[in-house]
């Protein structure tokens, strides 16, 4: 696999960011993966050959922030799409598959809004179309408990410790909980902590309905973060959209089940590039 850093341009030169990295691998129509707040292009390791093989070009970027990519001056979801759109810009392509996970499927949902002909298809995997209520206190109540640990002076690998067993299923294998702890132990505490304050901020279900493009909703039978329930009625209102259920899987499906995962997305993207062929 390649490692690309690319250089500044000019949504960057707004925020002061001088490169964003991304793994690539592959040739033929372009698959994007965005990962979540504990994750990294690293944690698409089990999807970047496998769609390769497949034959696609196979990317993952590091959001803004996260590995060797340099911080958005304010990490917001307009700042993330518009990177998401230099990045597609860059690649030289017209379209990608986007596949978003967590919070990388929020990312996808505000580029969609806003840039919904650079997409192919999308799939949304254990995300959510909104963040609470913002009239309440949940969202302070949840960005405190989330930093609290920070604050008491734990580093990044002493969250991992407590969050990960808590993410992935029971039945996870310990190479999937050493991955996923990996990605969160790269993650930088100004980085966490920023990405944490941008997800309780999106709201995107009145968009929901105006998606016209192909959509998987992907969902884990054990995710805590996005239960089922939640992710079956976010794919109702999504026009034409269609659900997947992961059995045995919790909150960071590409690395507990990645052969699931891989199965369930390929098909899907194979489908519809296949139609965009005819």
């Amino acid at each position: 696999m390649a490692y690309r850093s690319l250089k500044t341009v000019s949504w960057l030169e707004r925020n002061r960011v001088g490169k964003v990295d991304y793994i690539e691998t592959g040739s033929g129509p372009t698959v994007m993966f965005l990962h979540g707040i504990g994750g990294g292009a690293l944690g698409f390791k089990h999807q970047l050959e496998v769609f390769a093989r497949a034959g696609f070009r196979a990317v993952a970027w590091d959001m803004p922030g996260y590995g060797r990519s340099d911080p958005l001056e304010d990490m917001t979801f307009p700042a993330l799409a518009d990177a998401m759109l230099w990045l597609v810009d860059q690649l030289s392509v017209d379209t990608v598959h986007a596949v978003g996970h967590s919070i990388g499927g929020m990312v996808v949902q505000e580029f969609a809004c806003h840039h919904q002909s650079r997409l192919a298809s999308m799939v949304l995997a254990q995300t959510s179309p909104a963040f609470g209520n913002p009239s309440d206190d949940f969202q302070k109540k949840f960005v405190a408990d989330r930093l609290k640990p920070l604050q008491e002076g734990k580093t990044m690998a002493d969250i991992a410790e407590d969050v990960i067993p808590e993410l992935i299923a029971g039945g996870a294998s310990s190479d999937a909980l050493e991955l996923a702890k990996a990605c969160m132990n790269q993650i930088t505490p100004d980085t966490y902590s920023a990405a944490m304050r941008c997800i309780v901020t999106f709201e995107g279900r009145d968009n929901l309905p105006r998606i016209t493009l192909p959509t998987l909703v992907l969902a884990g039978d054990q995710d805590q973060n996005a239960p089922a329930p939640m992710m079956e009625k976010m794919a109702s209102k999504i026009p034409g959209a269609e659900y997947v259920l992961l059995a045995e899987t919790g909150h960071l499906a590409p690395i507990e089940n990645a052969e699931g995962f891989n199965r369930v997305v390929v098909e899907f993207v194979q489908r519809h590039q296949q139609n965009l062929e005819l």
